[in-house]
This record gives structure tokens, C-alpha cells and sequence, in this order.
């Protein structure tokens, strides 16, 4: 074996290949014909979107365990530990499984560059085979079309939002990102829609490719019943008296409908029924969105990193009531759109501290307090060497009427959680 340690092996593979993002399906599907590991034997269930992948894949995969089935998880980025990446019936694969495979991937290679989630996409997928999975719901890490999930035909492809990220790989507006999300579609499989108003060319890409389209508000509903409950309809069915999702946020409720449509679709292959969907919803958890922790100061974490979902986070916090101040500790990625998001908070933060990652993407924090002067930010900003030493400011500088908001990466909450 090349390494004994997954530490090890992941160091290696983030060196491999010239190109930390390198979009492309040639390299994976030569991988993967060498590994012969031939048509999956579950179900597929690709989810796209510039928010909400995680989500979805959460509720989904709670909803199937609770129904019975055998799922496989496959998502990006961790937060903490590489194995959240993978787990079956919602257990973390180990060390040693990683570590085999990714031994058999070196193995089957050749002379193949393959990307650190490109080997971590073809171990997701023999690792979900080797467990014989019902069900297998990945989240696209980047774009969808040349993505290395896509290296999998999706029995249903998921798209749950379509915003503004990741302009340089995906293109500058969102009629261009629309269609990369588009590409995990395939003919005569059906395609669901959480965005409310995706861009004109989505509508006429799924009815070139004959891909039936289900879309949120034209072909399936939800509503809320009171503070509790809501119901979710399409067509052929209604479900009644759902409880909210344990994920907060109205905008969750969008991820639930959505979720819905899909086991919908996939109803007579795998039936659901009522009770397991209110448990797969109560059930249901991802670090890190909307996520309170304990403590005399209230802290709420959140990977929003973009304009949508930093519009989706401040309606969350106008949602839940607080006396006092809302004190943001923030950093963010050099290829982020700082002001877009900056904009969809100011109104809401009293103070801001900004950090340094200890990342080479990262945005300096002299330079986040630079734009958010520039942005008209009046609010007291201060910069901090880390993460660790914002959190512990803001909290020390809140009463107990206060809450503390941490924000803006995967970097930002990993340090906190």
C-alpha cells in the first residue's frame, strides 16, 4: 500500500494533479472503467444547486433510512473530518475502508492525474456499490455537467437553487450556471426544481433533452398549515400535517417540497410513507446550516458563502427573535462576491469581527474591513488572526440578550464546530 494513513493519503492526493478544480469527466470515467465496477446496482439520486445540496441530501437520506431502505451518502466539502463525506445508513466509513480503496483506485489508475475529489467521487462510488445501497443520493460538488459525479447516470436529478457562485468555472450569470446545473439530467429520467424562477434556457435544455421537468410552484405545492405543520401537493398525491424540518428556515421548507417530488417519482420502487417522512424530517441533521450551539451566548453557525444563501440566512434570523445585539464573525474566499453578501446582512449585524483563515483563498481581513467600508458599513469592525480569536471576542463583548453570527465559509465553521 502507498500510505497507512488517510492523513497521509489525502496530503498525497491534494498534490497529484496540477489543477486544484479541473472539470472533466474523461479522467474519472477512464478510472472507473479500469476498476470495473460496471452499472451501479442502487438507485441514483444527483442533487445540484448553488445552495441547498446538503440539505436535500440530509432529509433525503433520513426519510429513506426511516422508510427502511439501505442509503449511501456521498457530499462536499467536510467540515471536520474527511469521512462525513461518505457514510452508509448514516455511518462515517472508516479510516481503513478509505484508505483500502483509495489503494485500489492507485492501483487501477495507470498513469491517470486524478483531482483530490475526483478520488474521493470514484471512492464514493465503489464504496456505495461494496455496501449494496438501495439508494444512493450524491451531491455534485461543483457545477453539475462536468462534475465527477456525473459520471453516473441519475435515475432523478435534483437542482435545488440557482444563484451566483463559482463564476469562473461556471460562467457570469445565470442563464450560463443554469445549464451546467442542467447537465446531470438525463432523457427520459425526471428532473426536479427547487428554484422558484430558474432562467428561460433550463425550461427549453430538459425539453430538448426529453427530460421530464418537475418544478416547484407549477408542478408541485407547499404551504404552511399553522406554526407547526405543512402540507406538501402535486398531482397524484397530498401529504398533510408535516412537521417543520429540523433544519431551520423557511428556505428549508423549499428543500423539503422538493425532496418530496423526488420520492414521489421514485414512489413505486421505494414506497414512503407519511410516518416515515415526518421522522426523516425531525431527523434530519447538517452541521453547520442554521446550527445553534450551547453556551450563556447565544452562537448560531452557517457556511453561507454566497449572495443567496446569505439572503436565505438573514430571513432565518429576522425569523428568531433577539433583544439585544447580533455580533458577526466572518471570513470568506478570495473568489466570493464579498459585497453581495455583506448586503444581504448589513442590516442585521451590530458588529463586525473578521478573521484571517490561514488559507491560501482566503481574503485577508484587512481587506474584508477595507470592503466593508467601502460597502458603508458604519458598524465597528475589528480584525483577527483567526477565527478562534473573532469567536472569542464577539462572545466576551456580548451580553446574554445578544447572539453571536458566524459566517461566510466552510473554513469559518469548521473552526467552531
Amino acid at each position: 500500500m502507498r500510505f497507512t494513513t488517510l492523513n497521509e493519503w489525502l496530503r498525497w492526493q491534494e498534490s497529484l494533479h496540477p489543477f486544484t478544480i479541473d472539470l472533466g469527466l474523461d479522467r474519472v470515467q477512464a478510472v472507473l472503467q479500469r476498476m470495473q465496477l460496471g452499472k451501479p446496482n442502487f438507485a441514483l439520486i444527483s442533487v445540484a444547486g448553488t445552495n441547498g445540496k446538503g440539505s436535500c441530501v440530509a432529509m433525503l437520506d433520513a426519510i429513506y433510512r426511516a422508510a427502511g431502505y439501505r442509503t449511501g451518502t456521498y457530499i462536499s466539502p467536510h467540515i471536520k473530518r474527511y469521512n462525513e463525506r461518505i457514510a452508509i445508513n448514516g455511518e462515517l466509513v472508516s479510516d481503513k475502508a478509505l484508505c483500502e480503496v483509495f489503494e485500489t483506485i492507485d492501483q487501477c489508475r495507470g498513469d491517470v492525474s486524478l483531482t483530490y475529489f475526483e478520488f474521493g467521487t470514484l471512492a464514493a462510488i465503489a464504496l456505495l456499490q461494496q455496501a449494496a445501497v438501495d439508494i444512493a443520493i450524491m451531491e455534485v460538488g461543483l457545477g453539475g455537467r462536468l462534475d465527477a459525479v456525473n459520471v453516473l447516470d441519475a435515475d432523478v436529478a435534483l437542482i435545488s437553487s440557482i444563484g451566483l457562485d463559482h463564476q469562473a468555472w461556471l460562467g457570469e450569470d445565470r442563464e450560463s450556471i443554469a445549464l451546467e446545473k442542467a447537465g446531470i439530467a438525463r432523457p427520459q429520467r425526471p428532473t426536479v426544481c427547487g428554484d422558484p424562477q430558474p432562467p428561460q434556457n433550463f425550461f427549453d435544455y430538459l425539453t430538448e433533452l426529453d427530460s421530464p421537468l418537475y418544478q416547484i410552484d407549477r408542478d408541485f405545492f407547499f404551504s404552511k398549515e399553522n406554526s407547526t405543520t405543512w402540507r406538501w401537493r402535486n398531482q397524484q398525491r397530498q401529504r398533510f400535517g408535516l412537521p417543520l424540518p429540523a433544519l431551520r428556515g423557511d428556505i428549508q421548507l423549499i428543500n423539503a417540497a422538493s425532496v418530496l417530488m423526488v420520492i414521489q417519482l421514485l414512489e413505486e420502487r421505494f414506497p414512503v410513507s407519511n410516518t416515515n417522512v415526518r421522522s426523516g424530517l425531525l431527523n434530519a441533521n447538517q452541521p453547520g446550516r442554521f446550527q445553534v450551539l450551547p453556551g450563556d451566548v447565544m452562537v448560531i453557525v452557517d457556511v453561507a458563502h454566497n449572495p443567496q444563501a446569505a439572503l436565505a440566512l438573514a430571513a432565518t434570523l429576522k425569523q428568531m427573535s433577539c433583544s439585544g445585539k447580533t455580533h458577526a464573525v466572518f471570513g470568506v474566499l478570495k473568489d466570493k462576491d464579498v459585497v453581495g453578501i455583506i448586503d444581504a446582512l448589513r442590516d442585521m449585524v451590530d458588529s463586525w469581527h473578521v478573521a484571517d483563515l490561514g488559507v491560501e483563498r482566503a481574503l485577508p481581513a484587512e481587506e474584508i474591513k477595507t470592503i466593508l467600508r467601502q460597502a458603508g458599513i458604519a458598524a465597528p469592525v475589528t480584525t483577527h488572526a483567526s477565527v478562534k480569536l473573532a469567536k472569542e471576542t464577539a462572545i466576551a463583548e456580548a451580553s446574554k440578550q445578544d447572539r453571536v453570527l458566524v459566517f461566510g465559509s466552510f473554513y469559518v465553521v469548521a473552526e467552531v464546530l
